[in-house]
């Protein structure tokens, strides 16, 4: 029960990065997360750079993925007391698709998809934001991308410890 808990916490931390992302310049403050001819549009219309996208991209990759692959496996070892592979890896799966299914669901499908906070003036044509190869990525990414993930660091915490 405390991994849906942990879960819970990590899609807590996404959401507090989106929000932060937003709160200054609008979506514009988190254009990374658009496609790529959103991308153009914004920096044609003078709304950010291309300088901007590549600095918010390397902080927004630190935020969310350093804490995924640091802090969660130290609670989960640590203070969960996971021991061996696949007590690690069950419990990083699961905590990692909590906060992967948050984010398709909650995030994606309905605040991007469903509100007005996501839209940026002068690219509604380009909605919705999230489509096509970009959903199949993102779906993939979260269903066997982020097992793997907790595969990975499973085999290597199992290994070192």
């Amino acid at each position: 029960m405390i991994v849906v808990f942990e879960g819970l916490i990590l899609s807590f931390w996404l959401l507090l990065i989106c929000v932060v992302g937003i709160a200054k310049d609008g979506p514009v403050g988190l254009v990374i997360f658009y496609e790529q001819e959103v991308q153009d549009r914004a920096i044609e219309m003078g709304l950010t750079s291309k300088e901007k996208i590549k600095k918010i991209s390397i902080i927004s990759s630190i935020a969310l993925f350093l804490p995924m692959v640091t802090v969660i496996p130290v609670i989960v070892y640590f203070y969960n007391g996971a021991s061996g592979f696949m007590d690690c890896f069950i419990q990083l799966a699961i905590i990692y698709l909590i906060a992967g299914l948050f984010d398709r669901m909650f995030i994606d499908w309905w605040w991007v998809g469903h509100t007005k906070a996501w839209i940026i003036p002068g690219t509604e044509e380009f909605m919705p934001y999230i489509y096509g190869k970009t959903l199949a990525v993102k779906w993939l990414g979260t269903l066997v991308g982020f097992p793997i993930l907790a595969a990975i660091i499973s085999a290597v915490i199992t290994l070192l410890m």
